[in-house]
């Protein structure tokens, strides 16, 4: 089996930095489809509500891939109910964050491209979404 670069890592950082690998890899994932979805809304203005639809959309489907790795890879745990419940609580908090943010970060950088902007939602939503996560992902205990 190939040792993954994090695998060299102390276990207390390990996580963390899996979860960085996934969620730079979602904020990406998250970015095109949000973009996709201005296109295909006929590209609202910044702050319109079909601007955050897009947004919305983005995330969502950005979702599915993210909580399957962020199982098997960041926490290395398989999904049951009780992480994708969680997962939930921690998507669904992170999602009033990020829109929380968006209107505050189109008022503080009116000039910045769609894509930069999200950038900096979804990396601050995302710092605050691992902390929530750890209350989830937990493999269980050895007897």
């Amino acid at each position: 089996m190939i040792k993954l670069p994090t695998s060299y890592l102390p276990p207390k950082i390990r996580s963390a930095a899996r979860f960085t690998v996934i969620g730079t890899t979602g904020m990406f994932i998250q970015t095109w489809f949000f973009l996709a979805a201005l296109l295909l809304l006929g590209h609202p203005e910044k702050g319109e509500a079909l601007y955050y639809v897009a947004f919305g959309i983005g995330y969502v489907l950005e979702m599915i891939p993210n909580y399957l790795f962020t199982n098997w890879y960041t926490f290395g745990t398989k999904p049951d109910i009780k992480n994708a419940g969680g997962f939930l609580v921690a998507r669904a908090f992170n999602l009033v964050i990020q829109l929380g943010l968006l209107p505050l970060m189109l008022d503080l950088l009116p000039n910045w491209r769609d894509d930069y902007i999200s950038y900096v939602v979804i990396f601050i939503g995302g710092c605050i979404n691992y902390l929530v996560c750890l209350i989830f992902f937990k493999k269980p205990k050895e007897s």
